[in-house]
């Protein structure tokens, strides 16, 4: 009966897997450029806030608090890769805020405020923060760290290393606190996804929201990892228990492949694979602390052919986790200078620093502290302090890889800069779209996107482009656009030789009798 359970769900572990491999996989979401621009002032009330991001994304809310402090209501919609929302018609003077929230195509929520004044700048109330909720998430991703590694790697390591039940209280805990971590970590995503209170995580739009995510089949994954773990915990045989905890240990690795940060970076055939090899060597050492900590303190006598089993296999796991982890490093970073300048490289500087430590420990154990017990085998006391260290120096650096929820990669940041400058300017009678490319000081090339108020395709004969400084003395440059077989207009190598707010105006002749033409101004890096 528990073969045939077994197998049942090792058969829903590969059907995971398969939906798995079938998911798309993007990076994590910046927003890059707004309409109006943050900290902007502006002469009228605008109709629109048009939020630009690297990809497309889903937006789950957005709210307005108007210069009274007053919440307002507006409607939003989701156009390529900008978010439009349509703003009331009667905002006062005075400074606003725009708070959104939307999912990246990585499965994460991505908040922000932005803050434009009409007229005057104003004092204004500040957006609700998120330090509960955030606390929350991270404490539910450090339980389900908790039972992947120490909950599932332990498991194997009895199965396969120790023969025997040393550390099952630890092992089987970590288990339950992990499959509570999963559950929990499903309703806070959607509760962070619509930015509802506590509370929504009793509330169906939370969870239903949440599993339109990429993070649902890592959970999924995650789920079963620790439910297969657990029946080969207590399966009657050694054969059906090594097949069960192997492919746990496999599901371990896809659960952290499918999705997050790293696993959506490109090259992704190198990203996931990494993370995969990294997950599982983890599992791998965190799981045997436990067990070799209670075969040292009760002196077993299993002890050391334990030990002798453990560090062969310990050095080719130590050097996978170690590559994949520089792997991994260099796609996420991409510079030595974003460990400093970076909250991402920060955590993982601290995370080096901790790992340096766990690897000098570890060396101990191998060298010193073992061949100590061959030759006295009552001398174990520093070597259960030292796998002691070693496992709370491993929850410590769980508990830095947790906040990489937060916190986008550099090489993430760093894709806003390649991305062209959007304006986006609405009125009742046309709608124009800009992309300036790559919107810093020297040649940009403008593509102009004429579409009327409904978002319907703006029939023009011709198109005008005129650009102006009237800050530093620049007068206005005008310049012809081309219609290109994409359907856009486009004006090249338009010289912007100075930073500065510069004013647009673009002027599409319709008729020989009928024109129509729209401004607005734009930021020059």
């Amino acid at each position: 009966m528990r073969l045939v359970a077994g197998h049942v769900v090792a058969s829903l572990a590969a059907l995971l897997l398969a939906l798995c491999l079938a998911t798309s996989a993007h990076a994590h979401a910046v927003l890059i450029a707004a309409e109006p621009a943050d900290g902007s002032v502006v002469t009228e009330a605008p109709k629109t806030v048009v939020l630009r991001f690297n990809e497309a994304v889903a937006p789950t809310a957005v709210s307005l608090l108007d210069a009274t402090g007053k919440p307002r209501d507006v409607t939003i919609r989701a156009v390529d890769q900008s978010v439009m929302v349509t703003l009331p018609a009667d905002l006062p003077q005075g400074t606003q805020v725009v708070s959104y929230r939307v999912v990246s195509q990585d499965g994460h929520p991505v908040a922000g405020s932005l803050l434009f004044s009409i007229g005057v700048v104003t004092g204004s109330a500040a957006p609700a923060g998120d330090g509960l909720l955030h606390a929350l998430i991270w404490l539910a991703r450090l339980g389900l760290y908790l039972g992947l590694f120490a909950g599932v790697g332990g498991v194997f390591f009895a199965t396969w290393i120790g023969q025997g039940a040393a550390g099952g209280r630890l092992i089987m805990w970590s288990l339950a606190i992990g499959l509570i971590g999963a559950i929990a970590s499903l309703g806070l995503q959607g509760i962070d996804l619509l930015n509802l209170p506590i509370t929504g995580v009793l509330t169906w739009a939370a969870w239903a929201s949440a599993a339109g995510t990429s993070l649902l089949p890592a959970l999924l994954l995650a789920i079963v990892a620790m439910l297969i773990a657990a029946l080969a915990w207590r399966s009657p045989s050694f054969s059906a228990a090594w097949i069960s905890t192997a492919v746990a240990m496999i599901c371990v690795g896809l659960s952290l492949a499918v999705s997050g940060h790293a696993a959506t970076a490109s090259p992704q055939w190198l990203t996931r694979t990494a993370l995969f090899i990294h997950g599982v060597g983890l599992a791998f050492w965190i799981g045997a602390l436990g067990p070799l900590a209670m075969l040292a303190w009760q002196r077993k006598d299993s002890l050391l052919r334990v030990l002798g089993r453990f560090s062969t296999l310990a050095v080719p796991v130590v050097a996978s986790i170690a590559l994949s982890g520089l792997a991994l490093a260099v796609v996420q970073l991409e510079s030595f200078g974003a460990l400093i300048d970076t909250g991402y490289g920060n955590i993982l500087l601290a995370k080096l620093v901790l790992v340096s430590l766990l690897l000098t420990l570890a060396a101990l154990n191998r060298l010193v502290f073992t061949p100590t017990i061959a030759r006295e085998f009552h001398r174990t006391r520093p070597l259960q302090r030292s796998i002691a260290l070693e496992f709370v120096l491993m929850i410590a650096i769980l508990c830095l890889v947790a906040l990489w929820r937060f916190t986008p990669p550099p090489r993430v940041l760093a894709m806003s800069d390649d991305v062209p400058l959007a304006v986006h300017i609405h009125t009742d009678a046309a709608m124009f779209q800009v992309l300036i490319a790559p919107g810093r000081v020297g040649q940009n090339d403008f593509v102009l996107q004429l579409m009327n108020g409904d978002a319907s395709p703006f029939a023009a004969k011709e198109a005008t482009l005129t650009l102006s400084l009237p800050d530093r003395g620049i007068e206005p440059l005008e310049r012809s656009a081309a219609l290109g077989p994409d359907g856009y207009w486009h004006v090249k190598k338009v010289p912007l030789p100075v930073p500065g707010r510069w004013h647009m105006q673009i002027d599409a002749l319709v008729t020989d009798f009928k024109k129509v033409t729209l401004e607005d101004d734009f930021e020059v890096r």
